[in-house]
């Protein structure tokens, strides 16, 4: 039976509402109950009896004295949503958190309802994203967003919001007060937050990007929400991440200031650390946050080689596209050394702090070897301090990557070398370090690393082949090294196709997984020029040798026939119709044999 219409209801509310808050959010009391559904459906019954009474009381209220009940009804239906939604009854969520936003529409900007309003919107917007509809979920999202910004655009901060526990009448101490601005901005957070999973969920991967930048400022600009060390790891590792999409999208500069604010982000961690092991020593939760620590920057550091190798590799694409187009028109349309980019979002953190961190490497396109050079050693220099942490015995994976990653950056350098001698040192030096840790892992248990390791090797041979074989009238000695060196490329390329452990020497084609189209391929037609160059005195040797190579281009047309869709993703310099020719004339030579 509902209660009888007296201020006894409203007193109620205001008990309850602790009550809720505390089940919630109070982890240690709530979450070690053998049922906790008993208390939510406790709690629910009792929301659910005030809100009759509340009802009532409403009914016999003047409507010029309606406005407090509506807010303290409106909190009932927000609490009673939020309480489904833990106990994973999302549709009779939605039904009380659209009644919380009926009550106050054309309200939500007024501080005492602002805090239920944008409450209420967020938890619309998670019901709506697990259930899989993101475009809902956008919708209350994007509402939020708007409510926020026209607040403290009518507002700024001359008005805070009213506190619900506040609007509902419980007395707060002065402190707790100045938590209304704070709960403002943690409920503004969870809406970025949730954008950026809903965009990600479309594949909107600007958007997902946007917010995603949006969140982490406000999370750096609002120092009380960053409390913990674990919210500064978690920044940091969100922010280097983010740093990898604009990246990918030659938006250096987006890009180097992630990586600058994390780095300025690390270096507060590791004050706070050093401060906590002055004034309590050494303890194991300390090693823990140390090791965090440790861990992070080492991450760190690989992604901000990563951005070198990166910005070496757009400008070595982007050199060759101008040349292209001055072979073309005689002309570039594009002169210019700066990325074409968005406007930065910059960070609330001061310019004399981020700025020398920022100076470190360029955001530039890279025009010549000096250039070039200048971010190859800071690339060498970060992926030696990553190395400290991920060492070959305790983070074999990682320290395989650290490898490729600097074989990789003498790759992009050599485009940069003019000098052909210089090239040939520099793939030597790639040779050197790729093969010294192939020699040191286990294949069976690092399969994964070590194809990219023999790929990376064959063509790293045939690099060196090529700067040899460009020479004029070659010495014997010359074509001598060729033909080592056309052996030790087909040696790693076959490596590779024998490790994917699937047998097409039979009349029938077997499928490579997707991840491993592309390699393979390339490695069969790197094989087919790679035969070619052997040298043998011996007609039979030289027979065999046509024959692998026909066999090799020719699994190549007859693959991209049988799975055509294929064709695109690896042949950017071999065309079907090509290899077709060349096959023809394989044959020929062999007949001719």
């Amino acid at each position: 039976m509902p209660p009888k219409p007296t201020k006894d209801v409203l007193a109620e509310i205001r008990l309850k509402y602790q009550d809720v808050q505390k089940f919630l959010y109070d982890e240690e009391k709530f979450r070690s109950e053998e049922e906790p559904y008993k208390i939510i459906y406790q709690l629910i019954f009792e929301l659910k009896w005030l809100e009759d009474g509340l009802t009532k009381i409403l009914a016999h209220t003047p409507k010029e004295e309606q406005e407090t009940k509506i807010l303290m009804l409106a909190v009932i239906h927000m609490c009673l949503g939020e309480l489904y939604i833990d106990n994973n009854e999302l549709r009779t969520s939605r039904e009380e958190l659209m009644k919380c936003i009926k009550l106050l529409k054309n309200k939500e900007l007024e501080p005492a309802a602002i805090l239920i309003v944008l409450s209420a919107l967020d938890s619309l917007g998670c019901i709506w994203y697990q259930w899989k509809k993101p475009t809902k979920a956008q919708g209350f999202l994007l509402q939020a967003e708007q409510i926020y910004n026209d607040f403290i655009n009518t507002y700024g901060d001359s008005i805070d919001p009213i506190s619900i526990p506040q609007t509902l009448g419980i007395e707060e101490t002065e402190e707790q007060f100045s938590h209304s601005r704070k709960t403002l901005e943690k409920l503004h957070l969870l809406t970025l937050n949730y954008l950026t999973g809903v965009y990600k969920s479309m594949e909107d991967d600007a958007n997902a990007a946007k917010y995603c930048l949006m969140a982490l400022n406000k999370e750096l600009t609002h120092n009380e929400i960053m409390q913990d060390l674990q919210d500064y790891t978690e920044w940091v590792s969100n922010a280097t991440v983010l740093s990898h999409y604009f990246t990918k999208n030659d938006n250096f500069t987006q890009a180097r200031h992630l990586l600058a604010a994390a780095a300025y982000t690390l270096e507060k961690y590791e004050g706070i650390l050093k401060k906590k092991t002055e004034n309590d020593g050494d303890s194991e939760a300390l090693e823990d946050d140390w090791e965090n620590f440790q861990r992070e920057s080492a991450y760190h550091a690989k992604c901000w080689a990563l951005y070198g190798i990166m910005l070496l590799r757009s400008s070595k694409s982007r050199l060759m596209k101008e040349n292209e187009s001055e072979q073309e028109n005689d002309q570039s349309d594009d002169n210019s050394s700066e990325p074409k980019i968005p406007d930065t979002i910059r960070f609330d953190i001061p310019e004399e702090k981020i700025k020398p961190i920022e100076n470190q490497i360029t955001d530039k396109y890279l025009l010549d070897f000096d250039d070039a050079k200048l971010v190859f050693l800071n690339m060498q220099k970060w992926l030696n301090q990553a190395k400290l942490y991920y060492t070959l015995e305790d983070h074999a994976s990682d320290y395989i990557i650290i490898v490729h990653n600097i074989s990789q950056g003498y790759k992009y350098l050599s485009f940069f070398e003019t000098d052909k001698d210089r090239q040939a040192k520099m793939h030597k030096r790639r040779i050197n370090i790729l093969e010294d840790v192939i020699q040191k892992v286990n294949p069976y248990f690092y399969k994964s690393a070590c194809r990219k390791i023999w790929i990376e090797l064959g063509e790293t041979y045939h690099e060196i082949l090529g700067l040899k074989a460009d020479r004029e009238n070659p010495s014997p000695q010359t074509l001598a090294k060729i033909d080592k060196l056309a052996r030790s490329s087909i040696k790693n390329f076959e490596a590779f196709l024998d490790s994917l452990e699937i047998d097409n020497s039979g009349t029938e084609i077997k499928q490579f997984p997707d991840e491993l189209v592309e390699p393979a391929l390339l490695s069969y037609v790197y094989l087919g020029r790679l035969y070619g160059k052997l040298l043998s005195s011996d007609k039979e040797n030289k027979l065999e040798n046509t024959k692998k190579r026909l066999n090799a281009v020719k699994f190549v047309v007859d693959y991209c026939k049988k799975y055509p869709a294929t064709v695109a993703s690896y042949l950017y310099k071999e065309s079907i119709d090509t290899l077709s020719l060349e096959i023809k004339s394989l044959q020929d030579k062999i007949i001719n044999k």
